[in-house]
């Protein structure tokens, strides 16, 4: 026998190794759930298990949304109601918080927590996470409602495919995000969800920090980028076109790419990092929060990205997007029609609050920037725009409270 015919390439022995995990992990939580049900037969339905006692659950996917959930945790608090709290974050803030009635659990990451929610126990699951029933991450029978929380006021369908398809309700930003998701389930021919505005809990908890910010001393000129993630996003389809005549410029760049380039494009990262290493001007920005990145600057560069909205909610300054080449059909939205893109909510928004960069336009950056003036129509677009997509500001962890209570209520 040659021992060479028995060789396994590291890509394929990682994904065999990835599936055999899973698979333990799956087979473990079934096992386990299996147990817990024999002992409450065996027991006439006298035994409980913490897990399936609680009827309301809450799932975080990365330490990145904790502010999306916060203001629901600390309402469940004030309440003194008890929900569990599961998060794929081994160093997740919450743990640092002395929560009584919070009760937080390290489930793993990948395969190993998947595998733990699809056999989860519990009348209510709120989560940030797309793709329930379309990828790994299956409806467990023993959930009665899957909730999804939207964390960006943008559109709803810029979602990949099949996003929110299968949850029972979407919590909402603002009014402007239900017409597209219903027009989705039509066509899908989908059971219409619960569809509830209860505004934005993560810009509810930016805006309380943006009032202790500290104004900077000298501040220099700064031009903020950030993007979305993907290729049609404005690193990975512009990278050093964009970024070689704004260093040189001579003005601070800050560039803060999104949390899902570090998973999904990080070669790209790493390539633009090298490049401009000995740059003193540019700045990689990795924070877990924004609101320092965002005040320190005085104009953005970005695309289609969520955190335009951020910016000119929280701080009221100009944005500059870059939309060539931008391909709507790896998003929902795609199915909308031909004219989608320019029916888009957040695409009209866009143009109405923002100044269009063309790729052209990228040798000459410096006359653009400086000629980018910030008239009072933008302003005025800004706060239309905040208005109809920040609703009920202040109050989003109660209205999400509200609506996992009302459910349990009548369930």
């Amino acid at each position: 026998m040659h021992f060479y015919q028995l060789y396994i390439d590291p890509g394929t022995g990682s994904i065999l190794f990835s599936i055999l995990i899973g698979a333990a992990a799956t087979l473990y939580f079934v096992m386990r759930a299996v147990f817990i049900k024999l002992k409450v037969i065996l027991s006439g339905g006298r035994v409980k298990s913490s897990t399936f006692s609680c009827p309301y659950a809450i799932y975080n996917e990365g330490k990145q949304y904790i502010n999306v959930f916060k203001p629901v945790l600390e309402e469940f608090e004030k309440r003194q109601i008890q929900v569990v709290y599961l998060t794929s974050a081994s160093d997740d803030p919450v743990f640092e918080v002395n929560y009584q009635f919070v009760k937080s659990e390290y489930i793993g990451e990948g395969n190993k927590a998947i595998a733990r929610l699809n056999v989860f126990s519990t009348n209510f699951m709120l989560l940030t996470t797309p793709g329930l029933g379309v990828y790994q991450l299956k409806r467990s029978k023993m959930v009665k409602h899957y909730s999804h929380l939207l964390h960006a006021p943008g559109d709803a369908t810029m979602y990949r495919l099949f996003g929110i398809d299968y949850y029972d309700s979407v919590l909402l930003t603002g009014n402007h995000q239900a017409k597209d998701i219903r027009a989705l389930e039509t066509l899908r021919e989908l059971p219409q969800k619960q569809l509830v505005i209860v505004g934005c809990t993560y810009l509810d908890v930016a805006l309380e920090k943006t009032k202790t910010i500290t104004k900077e001393e000298n501040h220099p000129f700064t031009v903020l980028i950030s993007p979305s993630w993907g290729p049609s996003a404005i690193l990975s389809r512009h990278g050093a076109k964009l970024l070689d005549p704004l260093v040189k410029t001579g003005w601070r760049i800050i560039v803060r790419p999104h949390p899902q380039s570090k998973k999904s494009e990080s070669a790209m990262l790493d390539k633009l990092m090298d490049r401009y290493r000995d740059a003193s001007n540019i700045e990689w920005n990795f924070d877990r929060e924004n609101t320092n990145s965002l005040s320190k600057s005085d104009i953005m560069i970005s695309d289609f990205s969520g955190i335009i909205y951020d910016y000119t909610f929280l701080f009221d300054k100009p944005v500059m997007y870059v939309l060539q080449g931008f391909d709507l059909r790896l998003y929902d939205a795609d199915d909308l029609g031909e004219n989608a893109y320019e029916e888009l909510w957040q695409f009209k928004t866009l143009k109405e609050i923002g100044i269009e960069l063309k790729e052209e336009q990228f040798e000459s950056i410096a006359d653009v920037i400086k000629n980018a003036a910030d008239s009072p129509e933008l302003k005025a677009a800004r706060q239309r725009a905040k208005e109809s997509a920040w609703m009920h500001q202040g109050e989003a962890g109660k209205r999400v409270v509200d609506f996992m209570m009302e459910f349990a209520k009548n369930a």
